[in-house]
């Protein structure tokens, strides 16, 4: 009787492991990759588009915006960026103006329903600051923090790599960290790679975070996308390594994993079309811009993950008549 009640307990063990295995199994299947981006000049707000294979997107809502634009005298919300938060809910930050010294926030439990839109003066201690563009959002489980980056031209700032071309932009990257997006730390030089750089993205891939950005170099001509690795998340970065793209103008990176494989998607800005590399080492990269399929009009945006029930809701929610 003693080895029968053992027995039982050994086969409910492992049933109970392999149930949870399932479940776990099922849900990884079920994750549906979704991308936040803009239109036209980014009058009228968040687009939202999914996929079920990380290839193949279909625009939600008809492609109609989930949240309008109010800050800025400009009101426009370019470079999306999403990710969920530690406390389960999706934080977005963008770009609201093309010369106004802050950026936008907004959080949202289910990307239909967001709250009031705030304006985080990120650089209004700079007098010469001109812009405050594409900024993202990186989450480190370490220490419970969240750093939110952009790139910006302090006028007078960097004069080695100052020229009068592209309006005279010579950006750097910033940052901020915050806990609970209510109060933030002082501005701070992220990333100086010796070269005008924006559009920076920044993920834990393994022991290291890795920075993915545009060389916004002009002259010569650069346009490209490069990566840097750091051992912390504020840094200090390495210097950039070789193009990782060729042929074309590429801008706006945003990552995701499928399978084994990453994807990084961008922008072909002067193509007026979207490209992708695909990786499975990250130092030797594939184009797939032939195999992806994306919305008409799709700017820079950023890529995340949400569940199928949670996809279910967003179709539902948003449906014409609600």
């Amino acid at each position: 009787m003693l080895l029968d009640r053992q027995l039982f307990r050994v086969f409910a063990l492992s049933l109970a492991l392999f149930s949870g295995m399932h479940a776990f199994a099922q849900n990884d299947v079920e994750a549906i990759y979704i991308f936040a981006y803009f239109k036209g000049n980014g009058e009228d707000g968040l687009h939202l588009a999914y996929s079920k294979d990380g290839y193949q997107w279909e625009a939600l809502k008809n492609d109609t915006s989930f949240l309008r634009p109010e800050l800025s005298k400009d009101k426009l919300m370019r470079d999306p960026c999403i990710i969920r938060g530690a406390d389960g809910l999706f934080h977005m930050v963008w770009t609201i103006s093309w010369t106004d010294k802050g950026i936008g926030y907004a959080s949202s439990k289910d990307l239909i329903h967001w709250s009031d839109q705030q304006y985080i003066p990120v650089m209004q201690g700079e007098a010469k600051a001109r812009n405050c563009w594409a900024p993202e959002i990186t989450y480190d489980s370490g220490s419970k923090t969240y750093m939110i980056y952009w790139a910006t031209t302090i006028q007078g700032e960097f004069p080695e790599t100052q020229i009068e071309a592209d309006n005279a932009y010579n950006h750097r990257m910033y940052y901020v960290t915050t806990k609970d997006f209510k109060t933030y730390s002082d501005t701070r030089l992220l990333y100086d790679p010796g070269f005008n750089v924006i559009d920076a993205t920044i993920a834990k891939i393994n022991d290291k975070w890795i920075m993915f950005l545009k060389d916004e170099t002009k002259e010569p001509v650069q346009k490209n996308l490069k990566m840097a690795h750091a051992a912390r998340l504020e840094g200090p970065y390495s210097a950039a390594g070789k193009p990782i793209t060729e042929g074309y103008w590429a801008e706006g990176p945003t990552l995701t994993k499928v399978d084994s494989t990453w994807l990084l998607y961008f922008d072909k800005y002067t193509a007026h079309q979207y490209g992708a590399l695909a990786s499975t080492n990250l130092k030797d990269w594939e184009e797939v811009s032939e195999k992806v399929r994306l919305p008409k009009g799709i700017r820079h945006g950023t890529i995340f993950k949400i569940t199928q029930k949670e996809l279910q809701n967003i179709v539902r929610e948003s449906a014409p008549g609600k």
